[in-house]
Order: C-alpha cells, then structure tokens, then sequence
C-alpha cells in the first residue's frame, strides 16, 4: 500500500487500477487488450498474463488531465513499481 500512496502523491492527477477487466466481457486478455497496447507489453509478462488469465491495468495521468499511460501486468506491485520507476 505504502508504494501506492507514493504513486499518488507522484502524479499530479488520477491513478486508476483495473483488474482482471476482460472478465466484466466474457474475453479472453487477447481478445480485450488493443493489438497496439499488446506491442508494449514484453513477451515474458505477456505470457504470464494469458498463462494466469489475469490482467492488471494500471492508468496513470502523471502530470496533467490530457496525458496518460497505462501499464499491464500480471502483478499489481510490479505495475506499480513500473509506474514509480517512469519519471
């Protein structure tokens, strides 16, 4: 919890988290993420997100309500420990 209050306090605007997503729609992980959001994600967490069908998306607006980035993982911590590495 204590990395996520940091993340907080980091950006200047929203952190939102979803998980697991695909499900609310009966899809699978492939079938929910865009073709474009799966070219940043590297192969190995890709791989263990279809492998333990779960999906965290971490949505970060970092330094104002226009910008944003979304990170998608496996792991909530690591989602989150990627977002407090980012800048």
């Amino acid at each position: 919890m204590k990395k996520l209050q940091d993340l907080i306090k980091k950006t200047k605007c929203s952190v939102s988290i979803d998980i697991n997503n695909h499900r609310d729609y009966y899809e699978t992980i492939e079938q929910h993420i865009e073709p474009e959001n799966i070219e940043k994600i590297s192969s190995d967490v890709w791989a263990k997100m279809i492998e333990l069908d779960t999906c965290v998306s971490l949505q970060v607006y970092p330094n104002n309500p226009n910008g944003f980035y979304v990170i998608h993982h496996y792991d909530v911590e690591m989602a989150i420990d990627i977002a407090l590495s980012d800048g």
